[in-house]
């Protein structure tokens, strides 16, 4: 559906030209009308969060396949930088599962908290940093879209309306990736599954990181609807199936 046809079919009739104008400065449609569908789930956005996108629906979707494929169920699962919590929301809502989820934003979990009870799911939220986050907790699963993006890296314009901390990230984007594989491999399960979102050109840097901390794991860099390298999952079996 085109953004202009999204404002009329969610905007009152008394706000759709100050949404139009909007739209035409270069605002996110989805800030505009303040929500997106994400995986079948209504998940509420504003400037406080990333707005969900449709390779993260697919990193969701590969992840439930994988473990289904893994024969893994009735999981605990931590959910890193959840931003508007919809990567927990889809999981919570299509597997057997308790989740914990972390943000830095304090703003961004009292949105994530309000879209859990919007879409009827239980979810475990925390406002943390990665670097501070200390658990006995043993996860089955660690899923995150963290930022990413190099600073060095051009990004489509709009991307200025959105939290730049969820965008950008030290050490050519590959800060966070190294900070999970660091701090938490020792707080994952013997059978285990970790699933990243990563840029295109991430996957053989990250593929190093895992043999330096899980270096008996399978990886595999999966691919997204545009057939870019965008998916990395490692496990303890054998996921290249």
């Amino acid at each position: 559906m085109a953004d202009e046809e999204l404002l009329k079919k969610y905007l009152d009739k008394d706000k759709y030209e100050d949404g139009l104008k909007r739209l035409n400065a270069g605002e996110p449609v989805q800030y505009i009308i303040g929500n997106v569908d994400f995986y079948n789930c209504h998940i509420n956005v504003n400037k406080n969060v990333l707005i969900p996108r449709f390779e993260t629906e697919y990193l969701v979707d590969k992840t439930i396949k994988y473990l289904k494929q893994l024969e893994m169920d009735n999981l605990k699962i931590l959910d890193i930088g959840t931003g508007s919590g919809c990567i927990s929301i889809a999981l919570k809502k299509n597997i057997m599962c308790q989740i914990d989820a972390l943000d830095i934003n304090e703003k961004a979990i009292t949105l994530a908290k309000e879209n859990a009870r919007i879409n009827n799911v239980d979810i475990n939220f925390f406002v943390k940093n990665i670097d501070e986050y200390r658990t006995n907790t043993k996860y089955d699963v660690i899923i995150s879209n963290p930022p990413y993006v190099s600073t060095s890296k051009k990004v489509d314009k709009k991307t200025k309306y959105e939290p730049q901390n969820a965008i950008f990230a030290p050490e050519n984007g590959l800060y966070f990736y190294r900070i999970i594989l660091e701090r938490l491999h020792d707080n994952l399960n013997i059978n285990h599954l970790i699933a990243f979102e990563i840029d295109d050109k991430q996957g053989n840097i990250i593929k190093e990181l895992v043999n330096k901390y899980l270096p008996n794991d399978y990886i595999i860099i999966e691919k997204d609807y545009n057939n870019y390298e965008r998916y990395v999952f490692i496990s303890n079996k054998d996921i290249n199936r």
